[in-house]
């Protein structure tokens, strides 16, 4: 019943995935979004999965594809962090990735990137990336990466579908239509390595104050939403010859 329902709301909800292949023809930055031990890592913490989780192993997988690619390459690399404050909460959710505790790391197939000379990591203590990067001073990290590399497109990646990469792709389609983000012109979401949780309606129903949250259904939405903001779906990449 329920795969039949989502199967439907699919077919009234379609999104259309292309295809991408990467040269260097154009100027492509990757982003990682929250590819940490704290929601991609079985039991890492409160928002981590119970049990192994194909669409999140997946998803670790092509990033560290991806990631190894593009450093090999010495294309620019920038990885999002969530990472807390142990006193300043983030509702509704329930305390994780605080800082300085392995759920803030990166999972352990990304951990090299600590210390890759190509990768801009920022941690970040919101759900968007775009707000999470601006300093004290008023300055943007993320802005300033995309400046000083002169960056034509990103390829966004990681978890969660539906909030932090959605948020940070909505964000940034904005600043880019704004003219904050010259030369970017694409905003690209590669569906397949990207992911979210899974919290079926009869587990949420005995969590006080939890909202139902299938997984395939709101990968699925936070994919049109995207679309529906001006990003690029594929759902197939490949490089041209290098």
């Amino acid at each position: 019943m329920v795969s039949a329902t989502i199967d439907l709301l699919k077919k009234e909800l379609p999104v259309e995935e292309g295809s991408l292949v990467l040269s260097k023809d154009v100027k492509t930055g990757l982003v990682l979004v929250d590819v940490v031990n704290g929601f991609c890592s079985v039991g890492a913490g409160n928002l981590a999965p119970v049990k192994p989780d194909k669409q999140i192993s997946y998803m670790v997988k092509e990033s560290a594809r991806l990631a190894k690619l593009f450093c090999g390459e010495k294309w620019p690399v920038f990885a999002f962090l969530d990472s807390h404050h142990p006193d300043i909460p983030e509702p509704p959710y329930p305390p994780h990735c605080i800082a300085g505790t392995d759920e803030a790391r990166l999972v352990p197939d990304l951990q090299w990137l600590e210390n890759e000379a190509n990768a801009t990591l920022k941690c970040k203590d919101c759900i968007d990336g775009f707000l999470g990067s601006v300093e004290k001073d008023g300055s943007n990290v993320f802005v300033d990466w995309v400046k000083k590399n002169q960056i034509k497109a990103i390829l966004v990646v990681g978890i969660c579908t539906d909030i932090c990469v959605l948020d940070f792709v909505c964000s940034t389609l904005s600043a880019r239509n704004r003219r904050m983000l010259t030369p970017l012109e694409d905003v690209i979401v590669y569906s397949g390595a990207c992911a979210t949780f899974d919290l079926p309606v009869h587990v949420a129903k005995d969590i006080n104050g939890a909202l139902a949250h299938p997984q395939d259904l709101m990968h699925h939405i936070g994919l049109y939403i995207a679309k529906g903001r001006g990003a690029r779906i594929v759902s197939e990449l490949s490089f041209a010859a290098l």
